[in-house]
């Protein structure tokens, strides 16, 4: 028999908003609708949010995943026209405005799809199926477990081929992941590795960042840039720049300078693309992975569909010719943006153009270094560490969260050790079931 509560939202006469994503760009659409006249409805195939930009934080030990990770009904608890379902969308028909899902087929007024993105390999089918991801909880404890496990293997070794094979951590894509967790792992060799691994040479671990790009952090400034590949020159991490990866298998991988790289390793973070589903065929660029929306996040052409986050294209904002980044503000911006937009309709109020607020790009690369870029402004170092703790912390999706985050990291710098390093569920490798592909 339903509840009370479900009868009383089936019951609501307002318009039914589905979003489809509870990323950022998804939640802040279902925060602005709360007690609106709308009746909003949740999917997705998780049943948590997930605060993406300290993924690498998990995978290397640093916090644990319930750190980073909120409910989605402890979030939509308090909101009577809030309701989630756990399912993954695999289409849409704009003309009977019904989504298809694992739970069956589901009517909408008005449909908001934040997909989100995954990583794009850029056709490398090889780095595909050998690399490690970093996009969900489950991929960064799987990395987590992997480098521990490669850690007590190397121990066990007596061949220095096979011991500098697990211990050689090759990460793909010079971009803020790829920095960040480059940076962590460098710290682990520096603290960890030389106080709890005595029976292994430390000095053997190598941390190798390759970028086929001519510098690190190519999307910031050139000072920010030159400080951050300073910084990781400092705890160790071999940077090799202007060089792409072509293919490579479970113990080596090949670049396009000829040489290769013996590894058991491999974390792809050398970009992203939008997340995509059948049924809005004409909207799709195929070319960026991404639909293509209006200054309102609407498609042209299908009534009534909305699309943010990482999987809109939109090319009339002035400043953004070419679609905007693919980053968290642009997500909640464009959520925010939404909300009013929603509100304003529903009032009969037209639409407001969005227009994306620059407010600036940071990175972390270990104690006490970090780079900021703010407005013409670009500055690194301590200040710039802790203003990165700071904007990180704030942006958490609950205060629980927050001071478990908080008591970590201050634990961390105090006691210099990664306090989750638990392999609870071992990471398996794929078999090899595709060839290596050499240009």
């Amino acid at each position: 028999m339903p509840s009370q509560a479900k009868l009383e939202y089936d019951k609501l006469p307002y318009p039914t908003v589905i979003v489809v994503g509870g990323g950022f760009a998804g939640l802040e659409v279902v925060q602005g609708l709360a007690n609106k006249p709308f009746k909003v409805l949740l999917l997705d195939k998780q049943n948590h949010h997930c605060f993406q930009p300290l993924l690498y934080q998990v995978a290397t030990a640093s916090l644990g995943a319930d750190s980073i990770a909120h409910p989605f009904r402890r979030t939509i608890g308090p909101m009577p026209n809030v309701a989630f379902r756990m399912a993954e969308v695999h289409g849409v028909d704009p003309e009977r405005k019904v989504v298809f899902s694992t739970i069956g087929e589901l009517h909408y007024d008005i449909l908001v799809l934040a997909l989100g993105s995954t990583t794009n390999f850029f056709g490398n089918t090889a780095m595909e199926h050998h690399a490690m991801q970093l996009k969900s909880i489950s991929q960064a404890l799987d990395i987590r477990s992997d480098f521990l496990q490669e850690f007590e293997a190397a121990i066990a070794l007596n061949e220095e081929s096979a011991v500098r094979r697990c211990l050689n951590f090759v990460i793909v894509g010079a971009g803020p992941t790829g920095v960040e967790l480059a940076g962590a792992l460098a710290e682990i060799k520096r603290s960890v590795l030389r106080q709890e691994y005595r029976e292994m040479e430390s000095e053997l671990m190598r941390i190798v960042l390759i970028d086929s790009n001519e510098r690190v952090l190519k999307n910031f400034s050139e000072k920010a840039s030159a400080n951050a590949q300073r910084y990781l020159a400092e705890l160790g991490v071999e940077v090799r720049l202007e060089v792409r990866v072509m293919g490579g298998d479970d113990e080596r991988i090949h670049l396009s300078d000829g040489s290769q790289l013996e590894t058991n390793t491999v974390i792809w973070a050398a970009g992203v693309k939008g997340v995509t589903i059948p049924g809005l065929g004409p909207a799709l660029n195929e070319r960026a992975s991404r639909y293509a929306v209006d200054r309102t996040n609407a498609v042209v052409g299908i009534p009534d569909v909305h699309i943010i986050g990482d999987c809109a294209l939109m090319t009339e904002d002035p400043e953004w010719l070419r679609g905007h980044p693919q980053v968290a503000t642009v997500a909640i911006q464009q959520g925010r943006h939404l909300v009013s937009n929603l509100i304003r309709r529903a009032s009969g109020k037209p639409s407001l153009p969005f227009t994306y607020v620059h407010k600036g790009s940071m990175a972390v690369i270990g104690r006490r270094k970090a780079v900021v870029d703010i407005g013409q402004r670009s500055f690194g170092g301590t200040f710039a560490w802790l203003l990165w703790m700071f904007v990180h912390v704030i942006q958490l999706v609950s205060f629980r969260n927050r001071i478990m985050v908080l008591v970590n990291w201050a634990w961390k710098y105090l006691s210099w050790k990664n306090t989750i390093r638990l392999i609870i569920r071992p990471y398996v490798r794929k078999t090899s079931i595709a060839p290596a592909e050499v240009a």
